[in-house]
C-alpha cells in the first residue's frame, strides 16, 4: 500500500474518532467506516462486507446518559485495516470487533476523563470572555477524541502483515468461533433494543408482515425495501392520525396544507 493510501487510512480514523463524539456526519458508523478504509486500500468489497456485518452488530449501540456503549468507531477502523490491508477474513474481522469495542470503550473513558480538564480550562477562559480561546480548548479536545482512533490505526499500518497473520492463525478456533456466536447474538439484541424503542400496537402488524414477506425466497432486500416504503406511505395516507379535517365541503381541511391551497382555487 503506498503512502497516499496510509494518509487516507489514518484520515478517516481520525474522522472516525471525532464522530464518536460528534454523531453528525456518522463516519464512526461501521457501514461508513470500514467502506472507506476498503476504497483506500483498494478492497472496497471486503470493505462493505465487514461494514454491513458490523452495522447490524452495532444498531443497539448508544450511550444514554452517563453509560458509554461500546466504542464502534475502533472496532470499525482496526477490524477494516486487518481485512482490508493484512488480509484476514471478513469473519474473522467480525469475531474481533467486539474485543476491540471493549478495548475503545475502555479508551474513550479515559480520553473523556482527560477532557474534564479542558472542559474546566474553557469555562475559566469563558469567564474572562476569551472566545477564541474557548473555541480552541473545543476544538482540541475534538481533536483528541480523533487522535484516540488514528494512532492505534496508524500502529495496525506500521505492523508487518506476516505477524498479525501469525497472530491471527495463533488464535484457537473455540474462541474465534465463541466470538463468532456472540456477535450473532448481539446483532439480535441490537434489533430487539431498537424494536422495543418503536414499538406500538399499531406497528406491531407491519412487524408481524416483515416477518411472513421474509419467507417469500423470490424477494430480495430492495424489494423488501420497496414494500415498506409502500406500506408507510399507504399508512401515512390512511391512518386517521395523519388525516384530520371534515369530508363534506370542498373548502374543509383534509390534514394536507397543499391540498387546502389548491382547493381554495
Amino acid at each position: 500500500m503506498d503512502f497516499i493510501s496510509i494518509i487516507l487510512v489514518v484520515f478517516v480514523a481520525f474522522l472516525a474518532g471525532m464522530e464518536g463524539i460528534l454523531d453528525q456526519f456518522q463516519f464512526h458508523q461501521p457501514i461508513v467506516a470500514c467502506t472507506l478504509i476498503g476504497l483506500a486500500t483498494g478492497n472496497p468489497t471486503e470493505g462493505l462486507m465487514l461494514g454491513g456485518s458490523l452495522q447490524l452488530i452495532a444498531l443497539g449501540w448508544m450511550n444514554i446518559g452517563a453509560a458509554v456503549a461500546p466504542d464502534a468507531a475502533l472496532a470499525s477502523v482496526a477490524s477494516a485495516i486487518l481485512v482490508t490491508y493484512h488480509g484476514a477474513g471478513v469473519s474473522e474481522g467480525i469475531a474481533l470487533a467486539i474485543p476491540l469495542a471493549i478495548a475503545g470503550q475502555v479508551l474513550t473513558i479515559f480520553i473523556r476523563t482527560l477532557t474534564v480538564g479542558i472542559a474546566h480550562a474553557a469555562d475559566r477562559k469563558a469567564t474572562e470572555g476569551s472566545f477564541r480561546a474557548v473555541e480552541f480548548y473545543h476544538i482540541g479536545a475534538l481533536m483528541i477524541q480523533g487522535l484516540r482512533i488514528a494512532i492505534p490505526a496508524a500502529i495496525i499500518l506500521a505492523v508487518s502483515p506476516v505477524v498479525v497473520t501469525d497472530a491471527l492463525n495463533a488464535i484457537p478456533e473455540w474462541l474465534t468461533g465463541g466470538l463468532a456466536v456472540a456477535g450473532g447474538m448481539i446483532v439480535a439484541v441490537g434489533y430487539a433494543m431498537v424494536i422495543n424503542m418503536m414499538a406500538t400496537a399499531k406497528l406491531w402488524l407491519f412487524f408481524a408482515l416483515g416477518f411472513a414477506l421474509s419467507a417469500i425466497g423470490e424477494l430480495n432486500l430492495i424489494a423488501m425495501g420497496i414494500i415498506g416504503v409502500v406500506l408507510a406511505l399507504l399508512y401515512l395516507q390512511f391512518a386517521p392520525e395523519f388525516n384530520q379535517g371534515g369530508g363534506g365541503g370542498g373548502n374543509s381541511s383534509n390534514g394536507d396544507p397543499l391540498d387546502d391551497i389548491l382547493n381554495d382555487y
